[in-house]
């Protein structure tokens, strides 16, 4: 079988890159003959399509890639193989996804949202995103981790607790703030780290973040960081932590949580999406209950989206567009694994465990390949 897949490539440290580039670099090492491709690329895009004729291109997005990943290797002859998350619901191109071979979801509950919103998915498949489990593992590296505390101006005797992404607040920084104001009153001995992307959306965020950090008297707890951190840093930072926090508001996956727990350590989320996939409650982390959701009857659409001009759609049934963890259940189990030494390095063990047998990137790739092979007839 003879792929190209389609992602942000030369690789950068964000989610959808990594995801793609996981995926091309497992299917090289399965000895699968795979090209990586950006899906703006243009003349080697066209080189790799008709000079060496693969028989399927894997795109990584989201259905308002459509015109990127599926109309565009169809030109070619190529057969499209979506790997898309859904990113909150889905407006367009209903038909073009029923017409595919096989898609792929990034979760059980991505695929069920494209059923909430009218696709038929009898031809899309859950598949989890692949990480690589020799770069994210725990480093028994004490004066590495000393040193990343030192940098972030945390002390030797408090305990370090992580979340992760684009924006802070998506990720259920919001919640975990409150939940840390309740663990306060019983134990301070802590630091809470909000490591951003340089964004528009993390910027919009960040005012909202500061003043609820003040309101609950915890601004000097909270540590706000942003930057674009190579997966050679990320382990270090992982390892610093004694537990992760990523009780998301809205997910599709959730790579952070499990590159944590590959690096063994234990991981608060939220009991629904994709962590609920991910995250054996009790064993590798805690899932919180759902506690309040986000419900529109309405929601704009744009000609980025495929649509001819900028407009409303009212939706037949209100949708859900995002959740919120439970704030006292999150307090409840950050408190366990601020106070349990024991239960922290159990759960982090059982955590590495996990990654390595169900998100190595090798073991992903390879079944994605086996799969295709199945659906497609191909050798």
């Amino acid at each position: 079988m003879k792929s190209v897949v389609l992602y942000a490539h030369p690789p950068e440290p964000d989610g959808l890159s990594l995801q793609g580039h996981y995926l091309w670099k497992g299917l090289l090492e399965n000895k699968y003959k795979s090209w990586p491709c950006n899906p703006e690329g243009g003349l080697q895009k066209e080189f790799w399509y008709k000079n060496y004729k693969p028989d399927v291109a894997f795109g990584i997005g989201y259905w308002g890639n459509v015109p990127q990943l599926v109309h565009d290797p169809l030109k070619y002859g190529v057969t499209p193989i979506p790997w898309f998350n859904a990113d909150g619901w889905v407006a367009n191109y209903h038909k073009d996804l029923e017409k595919l071979q096989l898609m792929l979801t990034t979760s059980e509950w991505v695929r069920q949202t494209y059923k909430r919103d009218g696709v038929d998915v009898s031809n899309m498949v859950p598949m989890h995103i692949g990480i690589d489990t020799e770069n994210y593992k725990p480093l028994n590296d004490e004066v590495a981790r000393n040193k990343v505390r030192e940098l972030l101006g945390i002390k030797e005797h408090e305990k370090m607790i992580l979340t992760a992404g684009g924006d802070v607040t998506s990720k259920g920084a919001q919640e975990m703030f409150k939940a840390l104001a309740k663990v306060n009153e019983e134990f301070k001995d802590w630091k809470y780290v909000c490591k951003s992307w340089p964004s528009e959306c993390a910027g919009e965020w960040h005012d909202e973040e500061s003043q609820l950090v003040e309101e609950l008297g915890i601004k000097d707890k909270v540590i706000f960081i942003e930057g674009s951190f190579s997966t050679e840093f990320v382990p270090y930072l992982m390892n610093a932590v004694d537990f992760y926090a990523g009780p998301s508001r809205l997910e599709g996956f959730g790579m952070f949580q499990v590159e944590a727990m590959a690096c063994g350590k234990p991981v608060i989320s939220i009991d629904h999406m994709g962590p609920k996939e991910t995250i054996i409650n009790n064993k590798t982390g805690f899932l919180a209950k759902v506690k309040e959701t986000v419900i529109l009857d309405k929601e704009w659409v744009y000609p980025w989206m495929g649509f001819p001009k900028k407009a409303v759609i009212e939706f037949d049934n209100p949708k859900i567009f995002a959740y919120r963890a439970d704030v006292d259940e999150l307090a409840k189990f950050s408190l366990k694994l601020l106070t349990d030494d024991a239960l922290r390095e159990k759960m982090g063990q059982n955590g590495r465990e996990h990654a390595v047998a169900k998100f190595d990137y090798k073991y992903i790739s390879n079944k994605i390949a086996e799969l295709t092979k199945e659906r497609l007839g191909i050798e």
